[in-house]
């Protein structure tokens, strides 16, 4: 069984920064891709960002690319968002899935992913 755990969110005000992080326990975790999705009130679910079981791949949505990164440390099976310039927009629920997808790109497709995460608040004032 897999299971994810998102810490890291809170009150910013615009223009400032927050790091998610995602701790996964399970086994071999660390050989599957991970992503960050996120939700706004009266929205549905939008991908943020993706990224491959070494690294070496990561993908983000036009709207957070340049201020958004994704990285991940499997000697501690975790995957992080680093987020700058935040936004109000920005706002919403942020949520970790993994995708059980040995040695994959990972997706931006929330449908790909296997396990999710209980989410994480990130307010942004303006």
């Amino acid at each position: 069984q897999v299971q994810l755990v998102e810490s890291g969110g809170g009150l910013v005000q615009a223009g400032g920064s927050l790091r998610l992080s995602c701790a996964a326990s399970g086994r071999m975790v660390s050989s599957f891709p991970m992503g960050w999705f996120r939700q706004a009130p009266g929205k549905e679910r939008e991908f943020v960002a993706t990224i491959s079981t070494g690294g070496s791949y990561t993908a983000y949505a036009d709207t957070v690319k340049g201020r958004f990164t994704i990285s991940r440390d499997n000697s501690k099976n975790t995957v992080y968002l680093e987020m700058n310039r935040l936004r109000p927009e920005d706002t919403a629920v942020y949520f970790c899935a993994i995708r059980k997808m040995v040695f994959s790109r990972g997706s931006s497709r929330a449908s790909d992913y296997d396990y999710w995460g209980q989410g994480t608040q990130v307010t942004v004032s303006s």
